[in-house]
């Protein structure tokens, strides 16, 4: 199985600079605000989306500065987005400790995330990175959208495998496409180039919310969230699509009845979680897992072999084969 090591490899050294060079970035004069920008910063998770960042910069040409004002963009827009997503969600816990609202509540919640959003945007202006800002831009408003849609969906229940898969690549693929993208614009102008990877990203980001569905219907609790959240959330993700699919009208019914109920037991989740399974669905979202990662996989093929390609490799295998 990869390790972590095998995908940091290439560049250790850039992300052990990274570290000081992202703190001194977010600060503030506000005592408030800037206690609450450490506590993000203390939490921050394996940071796979700077990681991507500088490892598409090797793969197509040199790591330079522009790198690194990329990788810093991008984990301050995905910092904001976290924040954003734990008020939408009502989540007070993010990665096994307090989420931002559940200490300082909603409204500062907000407030904080528009200040980091605002922070990534204001850095690439002020730093002339354009085709960045173009980049984030289109992502960030990619990501709302396929939030909304999300939410609109868990209302009325009527989700399809089409608009299942445009909420994951709106809200979740969207980011590692702009963070592979990124990599490639802070190294060269070819804009072939910059396209590929940012495809290599999307197919990559698939994958990875295709696993994250169905980690969710796995019996651990190591993943940063209860076992049957998306269920308790009303979030209609692909296991369960395929399993309502394989179903008669009279059985699609009854669950959807179920699904529907506002507060669920432990019985409701093991009922509902059950009938994915045994009609199919883990099974049936693994196998679309791995024709997204092959897609990934094929478009990686097309650069010359180097450590930074050897170590995409081991990315895509990490995401694929994660256990949370």
């Amino acid at each position: 199985m990869t390790t972590f090591n095998q995908i940091t490899f290439p560049i250790k050294d850039h992300l052990d600079n990274f570290e000081p060079f992202f703190r001194e970035a977010v600060v503030s004069n506000i005592p408030m605000l800037d206690k609450i920008l450490h506590y993000i910063i203390r939490r921050k998770g394996k940071q796979m989306r700077p990681i991507m960042i500088f490892l598409s910069a090797g793969l197509c040409g040199n790591i330079s500065e522009k790198s690194y004002h990329g990788a810093l963009t991008i984990e301050l827009i995905h910092s904001a987005t976290l924040v954003h997503d734990d008020v939408v969600d009502d989540s007070f816990q993010r990665r096994g400790a307090f989420s931002i609202n559940a200490l300082w509540r909603n409204k500062i919640s907000v407030l904080v995330g528009d200040f980091i959003l605002g922070k990534g945007l204001t850095w690439c202006i002020e730093h002339k990175e354009y085709k960045f800002l173009e980049l984030i831009s289109e992502t960030v408003s990619a990501m709302s959208e396929g939030e909304i849609i999300q939410i609109d969906k868990a209302r009325k229940l009527d989700i399809t495998r089409e608009v299942y898969f445009d909420i994951i690549e709106k809200k979740t693929a969207s980011l590692l496409a702009c963070s592979a993208a990124i990599g490639a614009a802070s190294t060269t102008d070819d804009d072939d180039t910059i396209n590929e990877l940012k495809q290599f990203g999307k197919d990559l980001g698939i994958a990875f919310q295709i696993k994250d569905d169905v980690l969710d219907y796995q019996n651990s609790n190591i993943i940063g969230k209860p076992t049957g959240n998306d269920l308790r959330e009303r979030k209609v993700t692909l296991p369960l699509i395929y399993a309502l699919e394989k179903s008669s009208t009279k059985e699609q019914k009854a669950i959807l009845r179920k699904l529907r109920k506002k507060k669920k037991n432990s019985k409701d989740i093991s009922e509902l979680t059950e009938f994915v399974i045994t009609n199919g669905g883990l099974q049936h979202a693994n196998e679309q897992m791995n024709i997204f990662t092959e897609r990934a996989h094929a478009r990686l093929m097309k650069f010359p072999k180097t450590e930074y390609r050897d170590a995409l490799e081991h990315y895509i295998e990490f995401v694929t084969t994660r256990n949370k």
